[in-house]
């Protein structure tokens, strides 16, 4: 894209951005981002805190911090032990990223920067040793609160724990930091998805935060897991829940601290950075795609008319580095909100991203897939389920069938389950829309310099969302399940062979069908007889008609 191009659409945001900074210029004490560092000037010597590094958002912050803002001094990044890995092999791991290409080639020593602190955010005091309690409190000078656990369906004490207790816990250790300027809490787009419209504000919490700590303490789980969805109310699970809660508890720390909140939508693959596609993950719709490409996702309830709010992980990064700099640097009275999300500027809905996925899957297709990608979504209920039954459980059925008779253990039954169960979980968020007001996005984005609008791209409007969308679904082949993009004509040709078995398969059944149920009746061959001729009386006329109007 051309930089006139970028700057002349600019030049909307920055109108459209007048009325904001002025409704905001008493709440940020009138200050002008022209006599100011710039974002990347800013960062330079800075020491960052980043919790969640290891995670999908997390690491997209990190490679961004080191490859754009090459002068920041060190990123301190809290990592536990998990699944028999230690702290040191976990970060290493993620270092060896393919995602971290880029960085390494202009950077080979860049992992110098990246210190690792062993924590738990289960854990009191998020269990930091006192010496690593030392060491931060004495240079830290930023905080990006990334860590959250994002599963809707998560118990909700352990929800709570993660999500709200664990940020309690940072935002006092936060307070303790002798050179903080901002702290930034990374929330979602849908922790107020009871309301409608969503203004850049935070709403009063569905209870108070202590109080529902303090009664969930001494309860076991099954109470818990038995009064959670009078608890959650008009909300569809404990995560948006729950970070509504967390919200809640950051802004009763905006009196002493630096405080900006950013509200993602359904973040997806990179848009541009560090390389176009890039996704390393099978949660929300990169699970989806998969499926599809594969053959195995045949329907799904959605609105084909709802806006998908897709937001790639690439322009959150770049908003929350941005909202970073200008809460250190113009020191906001009040804590801002962003609403990091595409439906009310560049919308795109459920039913073109179904075209261009099944569009993008037979273009470059998945390896061994199940059947030929063709996902129908439906907002019927009950034609979901018909197609449920005939394109999922049926084949499903089937397969099982033929891996028992060849002595294997049978599988696909169990996958759609987990499927249909996924599935159902993002049905809410499918079916239905929202309103956001992104007027400090757009403030936002007319504070920052040209230069740094280029290297900290958030404006959306400039998104092709057909060309994102291709990108996404190669990025699934080539970093979710690691596929080489040179056995494409392979995969193609399996789906030629799929295509074959699938006209077989019909040919047969038809076949079948009129052995069974209309060669032994007479009355079933006079209407099928009688159907077949109102065809061809048709086809005649249509065809007739065709010769008439030429």
């Amino acid at each position: 894209m051309s930089t006139d191009l970028c700057e002349g659409r600019d030049l909307d945001g920055l109108e459209q951005a007048t009325d904001a900074q002025t409704r905001l210029t008493d709440i940020c004490g009138g200050a002008t981002g022209s006599s100011m560092a710039s974002v990347v000037e800013y960062y330079a010597g800075k020491n960052v805190l980043i919790t969640g590094a290891t995670g999908f958002m997390g690491k997209v912050l990190v490679e961004k911090l080191l490859r754009s803002c090459p002068e920041v001094k060190a990123l301190y990044i809290l990592v536990r032990p998990k699944a028999g890995q230690s702290m040191q092999q976990r970060v290493s791991d993620m270092m060896k990223c393919k995602l971290f290409d880029r960085v390494r080639e202009e950077n080979p020593d860049f992992h110098q920067k990246i210190i690792p602190i062993s924590s738990e955010l289960t854990q009191p005091g998020l269990a930091i040793s006192p010496e690593d309690v030392e060491k931060l409190t004495a240079c830290i000078n930023i905080v990006f609160h990334c860590a959250a656990t994002i599963r809707f369906d998560e118990p909700l004490k352990h929800a709570l724990q993660l999500n709200v207790i664990a940020t309690q816990q940072l935002l006092s250790l936060a307070q303790q930091m002798h050179h903080l300027e901002a702290f930034i809490h990374i929330s979602t787009a849908y922790a107020n998805c009871n309301r409608k419209h969503i203004d850049e504000v935070i709403y009063p919490p569905p209870v108070e935060p202590k109080k529902l700590i303090d009664s969930l303490e001494w309860m076991d789980d099954g109470i818990v897991r038995d009064i959670t969805p009078r608890l959650i109310g008009d909300r569809p699970n404990t995560y948006t829940y729950t970070k509504a809660l967390a919200e809640y508890v950051v802004q009763q720390e905006q009196d002493k601290l630096n405080i900006g909140i950013i509200r993602p939508s359904i973040v997806g693959a990179s848009w541009q950075e560090p390389f176009p596609g890039w996704i390393d993950n099978f949660n929300g719709p990169s699970g989806v795609f998969i499926a599809a490409g594969k053959g195995i996702l045949r329907t799904m309830r959605a609105n084909n008319d709802a806006v998908a709010d897709l937001i790639p992980v690439d322009v959150v990064i770049n908003l929350t580095l941005a909202a970073g700099w200008y809460t250190a640097v113009h020191r906001p009275k009040a804590a801002l909100v962003y609403n990091c999300t595409t439906g009310g500027i560049n919308p795109f809905h459920w039913g073109e991203i179904e075209h261009h996925v099944m569009s993008s899957f037979k273009r470059n297709p998945l390896e061994q897939a199940f059947r030929r990608p063709n996902a129908n979504i439906t907002s019927n209920y009950l034609i979901n389920q018909y197609w449920i039954l005939v394109s999922h459980k049926f084949p499903a059925f089937i397969y099982d069938l033929f891996l028992r008779l060849s002595g294997q253990k049978p599988q696909m039954m169990r996958i759609f389950n987990r499927l249909h169960k996924a599935i159902s979980l993002l049905e809410y968020f499918s079916s239905q829309d929202w309103e956001w007001n992104s007027e400090n996005m757009n403030m936002l984005m007319g504070q920052l310099t040209p230069e740094d609008r280029k290297t900290f791209n958030f404006d959306v409007r400039q998104l092709n969302w057909p060309e994102y969308i291709e990108n996404y679904c190669i990025g699934t082949k080539k970093y979710v399940l690691n596929e080489d993009m040179s056995d494409i004509p392979a995969a193609r040709q399996h789906l030629r062979k799929l295509r074959n078995i699938r006209y077989t398969f019909n040919t047969l059944l038809i076949v079948f069908i009129w052995r069974v149920f209309i060669a032994r009746s007479q009355m079933a061959r006079n209407i099928w007889y009688f159907v077949v001729s109102l065809c061809f009386k048709f086809l005649s006329y249509f065809r007739a008609s065709s010769t008439l109007t030429i």
